[in-house]
């Protein structure tokens, strides 16, 4: 992952592209009718069950459309939260609360029904010592929240973008004339651009991990669509030469089976991309 000051860069950008989006040159709804000098309260109020998700983020939102904006914060990210339960409370310019309001709510309404689904896998898990991982298959834009939701419900994340791992996948090897070449050259590269980067190589089948394991320095290989049983002989047939993954469609119904044949990660882009907004509304008090 992309170091933490890197990850703020993303956050920041975010938000700043957020309100250009929403605001644009004036919030014109309040303005026509809500006195500047007005100081007003509202709360986040849950209207569902789940993971909550998003409350630092909002803290964020609220400081840099108004820092004077005030938030008095009831449940931290991550705390179970049912329908009723009232989460923050944030005070200020009634204009500043109307102006956030709409990003706060689309932001924590995803990322806490990211956090809610990678928490339910999680839960699957215990036990295994499996580690539930998830993908770039995030929303266009957003996806430090979405990965950072990952987080609070108790996931690992993958790499962030195509610039911080290496990750040899299908397309990569038949591109690039085999496993052995494919590997090679990138090793070549790195050397050559002077770039420390971890390489994962995606397996089709157990000839394939053969040749990624003969080929040698792979951080981890990516067993991709196996069976049952062939990830077991792959899980075997690699040992502790380097770190497995799991991937290809694996559901919950399907997720504590592929972790009992041994893999140290599993990783699921429905953790991201086949989620419900958890219902979330901010109300004046």
């Amino acid at each position: 992952m992309i170091s933490k000051e890197q990850f703020q860069e993303e956050i920041d950008y975010i938000i700043k592209n957020a309100i250009r989006e929403d605001v644009g040159d004036g919030d014109h709804s309040s303005l026509s009718c809500i006195p500047a000098t007005a100081q007003g309260k509202a709360k986040l109020l849950v209207k569902d069950n789940g993971i909550i998700a998003g409350v630092e983020f909002a803290k964020q939102v609220f400081k840099y459309v108004d820092s004077n904006m005030g938030v008095e914060t009831l449940m931290a990210d991550g705390s179970p939260v049912k329908h009723g339960d009232i989460v923050f409370y944030v005070s200020g310019s009634s204009q500043s609360i109307l102006k956030a309001e709409r990003l706060v709510l689309n932001a924590m309404q995803r990322m806490s029904a990211i956090a809610t689904k990678t928490n339910s896998f999680v839960k699957l898990l215990d036990g295994t010592g499996t580690k539930i991982l998830d993908t770039r298959k995030t929303t266009p834009g957003i996806r430090a929240l979405e990965k950072w939701a990952v987080k609070i419900g108790g996931g690992e994340n993958h790499r962030f973008a195509l610039y911080d791992m290496i990750m040899l996948k299908d397309n990569h090897i038949d591109f690039a004339g085999g496993i052995d070449k494919a590997i090679q050259k990138t090793k070549d590269y790195l050397k050559e651009t002077g770039r420390d980067l971890k390489i994962i190589v995606e397996a089709r089948d157990l000839g394939e991990i053969k040749q990624i394991l003969d080929a040698g320095g792979v951080y981890r290989i990516l067993i991709d669509n196996f069976n049952y049983e062939d990830t077991r002989k792959a899980v075997k047939l690699i040992g502790d030469t380097c770190l497995t993954e799991s991937s290809g469609g694996i559901n919950e119904n399907t997720l504590r089976k592929y972790a009992e044949c041994g893999v140290d990660y599993i990783s699921s882009g429905a953790l991201t991309h086949s989620v419900y907004n958890m219902d979330l509304s901010l109300k004046a008090v």
